[in-house]
């Protein structure tokens, strides 16, 4: 077995950021499950721009003493973009701190636009999703071999309309693995578009703030998905998971199997 040495210092926390906007992805909430190069930057930047309504507080704990902290759940996009583009222009490093991770119902892109437009530079730096803390709170690998595999990450529509070629009974028609974001308060509607193609006894885990010291998950048969939410009188910040790789089958994958064979463990 070869042996492997590791630096004296094992991480570099320095980092010298220039008048930009740095996008991160704060994950679920737990502050222990952000990214290497997001508490870099947290640490040396001089503003950030803070999503106090879906981010908590305990992720400030990174931020430097004199950085400049601005809460922005109150404020509109035409409140916030403006104040990001003056803070860059007085050669400002900014962060903009999101929940989750920014590629997934973030609302970036108008962001993105809006930055792009004003010619002011810009990094994303990626976070973990809720649905990916939720699969490992469960201890649950959500692509098991000949049972399931694939994910859809999806959502019904609310304010936000779904395009008519996404709704929720056409998703769940494929019978995957599915992550519902955002739809605690239509959940009897997503519940009904679900239980036509799913069974009913399909497991859902219903998870309440993940990753928050108030943390809950709940697993419950399809069909009595909406009875849990109304009981717990959850209303945001819930995932489902709705997927057979709950059912806690037996299965294995080909990868390390004595038989298969590839290019680091040809056939003897």
């Amino acid at each position: 077995m070869s042996k492997i040495t590791t630096p004296q210092n094992k991480i570099d926390t320095s980092i010298v950021l220039q008048p930009s906007v740095y996008i991160i992805g704060a994950g679920p909430g737990d502050p222990d499950l952000l990214t290497l190069r997001a508490y870099k930057i947290l640490a040396s930047a001089d503003v950030i721009l803070f999503a106090n309504s879906l981010v908590p507080e305990e992720i400030l704990q990174y931020c430097r003493p004199e950085a400049e902290i601005i809460r922005t759940a109150h404020k509109t996009l035409e409140d916030i973009v403006p104040l990001m583009i003056e803070k860059v222009r007085d050669r400002k490093s900014v962060v903009r701190l999101h929940s989750g991770d920014p590629s997934l119902y973030s609302a970036i892109h108008e962001q993105m636009q809006f930055l792009s437009e004003a010619e002011i530079p810009f990094e994303v730096i990626p976070g973990i999703s809720a649905f990916q803390i939720a699969a490992a709170k469960l201890k649950v690998e959500l692509t098991v071999p000949g049972l399931v595999q694939s994910i859809i990450l999806t959502r019904i529509s609310g304010r936000t309309q779904v395009p008519q070629t996404e709704e929720l009974a056409s998703m769940a028609a494929h019978k995957t693995s599915l992550c519902l974001y955002l739809s605690a308060r239509h959940v009897e509607n997503a519940q009904n578009s679900l239980l036509e193609h799913y069974p009913e006894d399909t497991p859902v885990a219903v998870c309440y703030r993940l990753g928050w010291h108030d943390e809950q998950i709940w697993v419950v048969p399809l069909n009595q998905m909406a009875e849990c939410t109304q009981t717990q009188n959850l209303i945001r910040t819930t995932l489902y998971l709705i997927s057979p790789a709950l059912s806690g089958v037996n299965a294995r994958s080909r990868l390390y199997n004595p038989e298969h064979t590839h290019l680091f463990r040809p056939k003897s």
